[in-house]
């Protein structure tokens, strides 16, 4: 696997969403915005379910690592 992104950079991607959001979301959210590979695949590998918040998000991501 790729180095992980950056949480931060990874944020960058997903502002102006609104919380509780799913996954489909959440990878939506970053396509649109932009996101290189190495953040949708990152965000790919998240458990599929609802995130309430930065913070959850970034919590999966650091935990799929």
């Amino acid at each position: 696997m790729a180095d992980m992104p950056n949480p931060i950079q990874v944020q960058k991607f997903l502002g102006g969403m609104e919380y509780p959001v799913s996954k489909d979301t959440i990878l939506k959210t970053a396509k649109d915005s932009g996101a290189d590979e190495a953040v949708l695949d990152a965000l790919g590998n998240i458990p599929d379910r609802e995130y309430s918040g930065p913070n959850a998000i970034s919590h999966e991501l650091s935990e799929s690592n």
